[in-house]
């Protein structure tokens, strides 16, 4: 029986070669702190393409500088990152794979040290580099700064810089692009009620909170091409009382879709510290909810590192697609081990390693 993870998937006018994809995973490596893309950027994406991954989406990319989790994360704020892009674009490609990218903003979580190359943790205060902080409500997340509460005027200017950002990734050459609205950075900020008092149009009402969120979602459609695809990363639920429910998420969804997005990568929490039982496919029940409620396609995440997990997942119509992170960080070519295991079909085992995957079999 043919393998449902890599039958091919289409989002508009782009067609994907499998259901197994990478998702946006921060790699702290814009060592200059100037939001630029590196060769590490670039050998890193290019070897998961060749991995066999059916998309890569590169890690969340910032649109403004003071949006970053830490100074050496990536930002689309200026043309010399635009450029800097290209390559790695160009590698993904080559390697067969779509090439993504998430653009965000970490709002109250910026202005943290990197998770490697430093001897800090937690917040980066002024005098190590940090710098002031912004959220929907000045609610800070628990062990960090509190942030500045975004008035209107820079509400609108972010969404602006969310439109720009997404015209120089289309510049650069992806083809298709992942709103980051999940994981507790601005965005999720703005759909909390937890992180969330406001009292204007941007806050009280699901549909207010979920406001920002839409105004984001239009200014990127419009500054992208009419067939590539607009995805939005969610979290479902924060696992915490009070929080983002599934049943809000289901309904934000049928608003995105409205707004021209075209799936949803589900995932949950980091808007709080929670207590959260993971065991495989602990989000998919959220991501099967949204794709059957919402009727939009849903992307699964969250140790769903077994090849006939994944498969089984995908053919039985909980999910469209499988994200992969950390099992494809400890085997690039974890995509190709899949398609040997589930005996797949494929003809984009790179020539160079098909004496390798010939005695697999």
């Amino acid at each position: 029986m043919a393998s449902q993870l890599f039958e091919p998937i289409t989002l508009r006018d782009v067609q994907f070669r499998n259901r197994l994809w990478v998702p946006p995973m921060c790699q702290y490596s814009a060592l200059n702190k100037d939001g630029v893309p590196t060769s590490w950027h670039e050998v890193h994406y290019a070897s998961m393409a060749r991995g066999g991954a059916g998309a890569i989406v590169v890690e969340m990319t910032n649109v403004e500088p003071e949006g970053r989790i830490s100074p050496h994360c990536l930002g689309l704020w200026n043309d010399e990152q635009k450029e800097a892009f290209v390559p790695i674009v160009q590698g993904i490609k080559a390697a067969g794979a779509r090439a993504g990218i998430q653009i965000g903003h970490a709002g109250r979580k910026a202005s943290t040290h990197p998770e490697w190359g430093t001897d800090g943790s937690g917040l980066l205060a002024e005098d190590e580099g940090g710098w002031p902080t912004v959220g929907p409500s000045a609610v800070a997340f628990p062990g960090l700064k509190d942030p500045e509460e975004l008035d209107t005027e820079n509400i609108k200017r972010l969404v602006k810089a969310y439109g720009d950002a997404a015209a120089r990734a289309v510049d650069a050459g992806f083809e298709f692009l992942e709103i980051h609205g999940a994981h507790g950075y601005l965005l999720t900020e703005f759909l909390s009620p937890l992180s969330n008092e406001r009292t204007d149009e941007y806050g009280g009402s699901l549909e207010n909170r979920a406001r920002f969120l839409l105004q984001v979602a239009d200014a990127m459609r419009q500054r992208m091409p009419e067939g590539m695809p607009l995805l939005a990363r969610l979290s479902a639920t924060e696992w915490v009382d009070g929080g983002i429910t599934v049943d809000e998420t289901v309904q934000v969804a049928r608003w995105l879709k409205e707004h021209g997005v075209d799936m949803i990568d589900v995932s949950t929490g980091g808007n709080y510290p929670a207590k959260i039982s993971v065991f495989p496919g602990y989000q998919v029940p959220a991501a099967t909810r949204i794709k059957n409620e919402a009727d939009i396609p849903v992307s699964a995440v969250g140790m769903i590192n077994e090849p006939r997990t994944a498969e089984f997942l995908v053919s039985s119509g909980q999910a469209d697609v499988i994200m992969n992170g950390r099992e494809i960080l400890r085997d690039h070519a974890y995509p190709l081990h899949a398609a040997a295991e589930l005996k797949a079909e494929i003809d984009y085992v790179p020539p160079q390693y098909q004496r390798a995957y010939r005695t697999r079999r």
